[in-house]
């Protein structure tokens, strides 16, 4: 297991030129999510597929993920009916960071978060995020994509 240090934000503006990024379609459904915040997950990106445990919750949380085939991903997918996201992510340079804009659809449409990941929760804590980022939902557990594919978009 990795140790996965990333910081959240809602996005207030899009960024300009998101056209010129690389981005994917992303479908991941939830096999198994605990009160303590372990999940296990099974994702579909572009043409890839991925199974992941995560625990833990906010700014530092252990991961582990392996890439699986598509008839194990297939197979899996109808357990996770309606603990489920979908989104389109950009992956955007910044610095010596990347930024992952996740803008969802289906019943998150409208949604907009952006993830950075760093090495080390001193980093984390140096990052200056840009204009177009709006309020920081590191800890906010609603913002989860757990959160979010068990419970839907947070009312503020």
């Amino acid at each position: 297991m990795t140790n996965e240090i990333e910081r959240k934000f809602l996005v207030k503006e899009m960024p300009a030129g998101l056209e010129n990024y690389a981005s994917n379609y992303i479908s991941q459904g939830y096999l198994a999510v605990t009160e303590g915040g372990t999940e296990i997950r099974i994702r579909r990106k572009g043409n890839k597929y991925y199974e992941t445990v995560k625990s833990g919750e906010g700014l530092s949380r252990k991961e582990a993920e392996a890439e699986i085939g598509s008839d194990a991903f297939h197979a899996l997918w109808p357990l996770t009916e309606d603990m489920r996201v979908e989104k389109t992510r950009y992956e955007i340079p910044y610095g010596a960071h990347l930024i992952e804009l996740d803008i969802y659809s289906g019943a998150l449409e409208g949604l907009l978060v952006a993830e950075v990941e760093f090495p080390s929760v001193e980093e984390s804590a140096r990052f200056a995020p840009p204009d177009w980022f709006g309020s920081e939902v590191t800890s906010d557990k609603r913002y989860a994509n757990r959160g979010l594919a068990l419970y839907g978009k947070p009312c503020d």
